[in-house]
């Protein structure tokens, strides 16, 4: 495979929102629009104007049509799949036989507690570290390593971290997007240079609205762990946070070494290792709220002592600082913010009513972030006044409406 000439969304909200459905339309079931991007092979190898976005079905969206699908799975017999995979990969010896990302959050305890506790494997947990960790996120991870697991911390030279978030911010109203591309690749790269054949990440964010065919492929594709294998003949090719690699070298100071920790593992090096990276919301029905309990019976998982901004929630998302400003630029994009998300699967999942969904995101999507709004803004090296000033530039204007008493947008979700 030859390389490829791309800046990885690796998760919706990379690029300007220009291509999405001019006229928003919401789940009859749940809460979110056709102007949701869906993440693919296809759409990033392929960076157009046009946006793929969610698909509706006679006004459901995808991500309900796949609940109702999965209560037809047998889940007994994807538990024998499991069971299986493990047996293929488990070490005789003791050693690290499987990597978990974590972040030591509800979903990757949960995940990592199955595979050590049920299926008898010996997990090493990984993590990406997060931009400003927050007191909760950060005690969360070692309560994770206190109850029971290995872990091991990838920390990103903080200032080439910080820079790299802030210049996302500012050229493509995704700050998250240099951290999702570490954090993509950290679970590989771990497993290669270990020795280790198997990874397992949480849930197939086809779970949500990406293309349902999706949810019944048990592994990642390669793709997304190997798109970005740079190397110094390449720099041109490659993009993060809005520029090539060439030019954060050239202009920004930037030595080639800086930018390693970014660097995936190359398709070649994964298939002689024979590396497999699955999913384990293919062999588990995937419900968080569940995960959340779980992660609280077993392994001492707190939530957020009260939401966070946004959202009512108050066990997702809660390691980093500057997700509230993450799911923000998605309410600015994309019209759906955290409430959106938080309430949209716990409808799916039978733990909330449509109309109970519907106020709560009325009342909270649109919250800027407010807690960590003054560390938010230290940390991207901007004045308040420059903050709003970014955040209004990625306003869709077909989304968004300004009047005398400010911003509103103009279809919210009845």
């Amino acid at each position: 495979m030859g390389k490829m000439p791309l800046e990885p969304a690796l998760e919706y909200g990379a690029l300007a929102p220009t291509g999405l459905p001019e006229e928003v339309e919401f789940c009859s079931r749940c809460v979110i629009s056709n102007q949701r991007p869906i993440t693919s092979v296809e759409s990033k190898h392929n960076i157009s104007d046009k946006k793929q976005t969610t698909r509706f079905t006679d006004g459901v969206c995808d991500a309900c049509r796949w609940s109702d699908m999965k209560e037809e799975i047998d889940w007994s017999q994807r538990d024998q799949e499991l069971q299986a995979l493990c047996d293929q990969y488990r070490s005789s010896d003791g050693s690290y036989d499987v990597v978990v990302p974590a972040s030591g959050g509800k979903d990757s305890r949960y995940v990592a507690h199955l595979l050590k506790y049920k299926y008898g494997m010996n997990p090493l947990t990984v993590t990406w570290k997060p931009h400003i960790y927050t007191d909760v996120g950060f005690a969360n991870l070692v309560s994770m390593i206190d109850n029971g697991f290995d872990n091991i911390l990838i920390s990103p030279n903080g200032k080439i971290q910080k820079f790299l978030c802030s210049l996302a911010f500012k050229n493509l109203g995704h700050p998250f997007q240099p951290f999702i591309i570490g954090q993509r690749v950290v679970g590989p790269k771990m497993a290669l240079k270990h020795g280790i054949k198997l990874v397992f990440y949480g849930e197939n964010v086809a779970e949500y609205g990406n293309r349902i065919e999706d949810n019944f492929i048990p592994t990642m594709d390669p793709a997304l762990y190997t798109c970005f294998d740079f190397d110094n003949e390449s720099l041109n090719d490659y993009r993060i946070a809005g520029l090539t690699l060439q030019e954060l070298i050239d202009e920004h100071g930037f030595a080639f070494n800086d930018l390693l920790p970014y660097r995936s593992p190359s398709i070649d090096d994964v298939n002689s290792a024979g590396l497999s990276v699955h999913y384990m919301s293919y062999y588990k029905k995937w419900v968080p709220q569940e995960n959340y309990y779980y992660a609280v019976e077993h392994t001492g998982f707190q939530p957020n002592p009260k939401r966070r901004d946004g959202s009512f929630s108050r066990y997702a998302g809660i390691d980093d600082q500057m997700e509230d400003l993450h799911y923000y630029m998605q309410v600015i994009k994309f019209g759906m913010g955290r409430c959106t998300w938080d309430a949209a699967q716990e409808v799916r999942t039978g733990k909330l009513e449509r109309d109970e969904a519907v106020a709560l995101v009325r009342r909270y999507d649109s919250e800027p972030p407010k807690e960590y709004f003054d560390q938010i803004i230290d940390y991207l090296q901007v004045t308040s006044d420059e903050f709003w000033s970014i955040i209004d530039s990625f306003r869709s204007p077909h989304l968004w409406q300004k009047s005398s008493s400010g911003w509103s947008l103009k279809n919210v979700v009845t």
